[in-house]
C-alpha cells in the first residue's frame, strides 16, 4: 500500500502555509515602496527570496531521497483527495495479438496488453464532515505504459472500443463513486514485441502536483509502478 502524497494533509498544509507568508511578506512590501521606507521593503523582499527557496530546498530534497517503488499483484495506490482517499490496484493483465470479432477485428501491431484498473473509495479514509450518500468525482489521471528501454506507450482508443464492443464491461475513471463504491476500467496498450519488463502508471494529472513536497509528480521525484506480469 502506498500513498501518494505520503503525509498529505501536512503537505498541503505546508504547501498553502508557504503561498499565505509568501502573500503576506509581498504585500508587505508594496506596502512599504507605498509609504517610502525602502529599507522595509527590501526586508520583505529578502525574507520572501529565504522561504521560497527554503520551500524549494525541501522539495528537491524530498525527491532525491525518494526511491521507486514498483506495486505487485493486489498493491494498492492511493491518492489524497482531501476529506479522503481513493485506491487504485491492478485486478488482472491480459495479453492478446488481437481484439474484436470480425469483420471489426483489430490485430496489434505488437500486442495488446489489458489492463484491468480497480478504483475503489475507502471508505475508512473519509473525514467525519462528508456525507457517505455525497459522491466523489476523481481527480484527473494519467495513465501509461513503460519499458525497461523508457519508451512510453499510451492507450489505444480504437483498441478499447472494440473490447466493450464485444462485451467487455468498462467504467470511465472519470465516473463518480460513493464511500465504500468502485468500478474496473479496461486500458488498453500496444507493445512491441521487444518491450521488455513493462511496467504501468497511474497518476495525478499534473498541476499544483508539481508543487507539493514529497508528491511523485515534483521535480526529479521517483514514482510509483504497479508490474505487468
Amino acid at each position: 500500500m502506498e500513498f501518494v502524497p505520503p503525509n498529505a494533509p501536512i503537505v498541503v498544509l505546508a504547501f498553502l502555509g508557504t503561498l499565505f507568508l509568501l502573500g503576506l511578506l509581498a504585500l508587505a512590501s508594496v506596502v512599504a515602496f507605498a509609504a517610502k521606507r525602502p529599507p522595509v521593503a527590501r526586508w520583505g523582499l529578502g525574507a520572501a527570496a529565504i522561504v521560497a527557496a527554503a520551500y524549494a530546498g525541501v522539495l528537491l530534497t524530498a525527491s532525491a531521497v525518494s526511491r521507486e517503488r514498483i506495486l505487485g499483484p493486489g498493491g494498492m495506490k492511493y491518492f489524497c483527495e482531501i476529506d479522503c482517499h481513493l485506491a487504485y490496484s491492478v485486478q488482472g493483465i491480459q495479453i492478446t495479438s488481437e481484439i474484436g470479432s470480425p469483420p471489426g477485428t483489430l490485430r496489434a501491431a505488437g500486442r495488446f496488453y489489458v489492463v484491468a484498473l480497480r478504483t475503489w473509495f475507502d471508505e475508512h479514509t473519509i473525514s467525519a464532515r462528508r456525507g457517505r450518500e455525497k459522491p466523489l468525482y476523481p481527480n484527473p489521471r494519467v495513465v501509461y505504459v513503460e519499458d525497461a528501454a523508457g519508451r512510453r506507450y499510451e492507450r489505444s482508443p480504437a483498441a478499447e472500443e472494440a473490447l466493450v464492443a464485444m462485451g467487455g464491461h468498462s467504467t470511465p475513471l472519470t465516473d463518480p463513486l460513493r464511500p465504500g463504491e468502485y468500478y474496473v476500467t479496461l486500458l488498453v496498450f500496444d507493445l512491441p514485441r521487444d518491450a521488455g519488463t513493462p511496467r504501468f502508471f497511474v497518476g495525478n494529472d499534473p498541476a499544483l502536483e508539481f508543487a507539493l513536497i514529497g508528491h511523485e509528480m515534483s521535480p526529479l521525484h521517483r514514482k510509483i509502478w504497479f508490474a505487468m506480469r
